[in-house]
């Protein structure tokens, strides 16, 4: 569990090397990192566990969906002059940002499923690898132990 969570901390803190001046978003990275690492990192019970695999499906699928749009437009798009070049640049721009956009959204929606705990687990890694947290309001859980 300790080395999960330390190599969680070292992907969190080597992706930060990259900017430090201004504090980029602290990507979960569901559907990059494998689903087993971020559900025994953050303990997830098997509903979140479930939850989260079915995300992570959606951002493979959503992924591709984009990356074939990517390599169909590389294949029709003339690239003869630096105007063309620039042309292309611009709109495989705007798929990169669509996948960045839907990675947001599908981590934001994983970090709802976080009770306080693992949300604050979350807060203490991305503070660790000088990120920005992504801010979500954690899920709270009735207690699964009777009371007596």
């Amino acid at each position: 569990m300790k080395a999960m969570v330390f190599n969680f901390s070292i992907l969190l803190y080597l992706s930060a090397i990259g900017n430090l001046m201004a504090q980029k978003d602290c990507v979960l990275g569901v559907g990059i990192t494998k689903n087993e690492t971020i559900i025994e990192v953050f303990q997830l019970n098997q509903e979140q566990a479930g939850q989260m695999t079915n995300f992570s499906a959606e951002l493979k699928y959503r992924n591709e969906i984009l990356n074939n749009q990517a390599k169909n437009m590389m294949k029709r798009h003339p690239q003869g002059t630096v105007a063309e070049l620039t042309v292309l640049a611009e709109k495989y721009n705007v798929i990169r940002d669509s996948m960045e956009r839907i990675q947001r959204m599908i981590d934001m929606r994983t970090l709802k499923l976080f009770n306080k705990k693992q949300y604050e687990r979350y807060l203490v890694l991305c503070d660790e690898a000088f990120r920005q947290p992504l801010r979500v309001i954690p899920m709270r859980y009735r207690d699964s132990i009777p009371q007596e």
